[in-house]
């Protein structure tokens, strides 16, 4: 088991399940992804481009999936946090059931349209 699936199993529930169904989610939509672990948290590329990472917030009680293409991004970012980020824009939850399959497909695939765009927009 690589640590990018220690750090979602060791997680407690209702983290655990919520980052389960976040992999199945990207892995189901994004062609070739692969999951590694960096800077402590599941980070998923295709190839040598980092698409999002998923960063569990114990003390706040919520799962962010967060897009490295944010600025890029044009759908559903009126469900999207930038709390305390400059660039970097996610999808956050607190529970499974908060998890709206259809715009996470949506975000995903725009977010996998600019992967190679890079993190700033110029």
């Amino acid at each position: 088991m690589n640590p990018a699936e220690e750090y979602i199993l060791n997680q407690r529930e209702p983290f655990r399940s919520i980052l389960l169904h976040l992999r199945a989610v990207i892995e189901a939509v994004v062609p070739k992804v692969d999951m590694k672990y960096k800077w402590g948290i599941p980070c998923f590329y295709e190839g040598k481009q980092p698409l999002c990472y998923l960063n569990v917030s114990q003390k706040k009680g919520y799962v962010d999936i967060a897009f490295w293409s944010s600025a890029h991004l044009t759908v559903h970012l009126d469900k999207m946090t930038t709390e305390n980020r400059k660039v970097v824009k996610s999808l956050r939850y607190r529970t499974l059931e908060e998890i709206d399959d259809a715009v996470l497909v949506d975000v995903l695939k725009e977010a996998y349209s600019f992967r190679d765009k890079g993190f700033y927009k110029h």
